[in-house]
């Protein structure tokens, strides 16, 4: 079972990596994130933090059987 305070805080704070998509399971998502992030030399990073800063704040809205339901047992990958 996958838990919305760590899911939040990583993309708060290692969005740009998606380190939040890792946790969550969503490699492919989590790949497209991180390789903007480095093979735009640090550019396309800002963006790639700024989705997940706006991820982390929404899971951490969610209430916990939404953030499940809704991220977890239904794998919605983006926002």
């Amino acid at each position: 079972m996958k838990e919305k305070l760590p899911a939040g805080l990583l993309g708060i704070f290692l969005g740009a990596f998606g380190a939040h998509k890792f946790y969550l399971g969503y490699t492919k998502e989590a790949l497209i994130m991180l390789l903007v992030s480095v093979l735009t030399c640090g550019i396309g990073a800002t963006v790639m933090e700024v989705i997940g800063i706006v991820e982390g704040i929404t899971y951490l809205t969610k209430t916990d059987e939404e953030f499940q339901e809704i991220y977890v047992n239904n794998h919605k990958g983006w926002f």
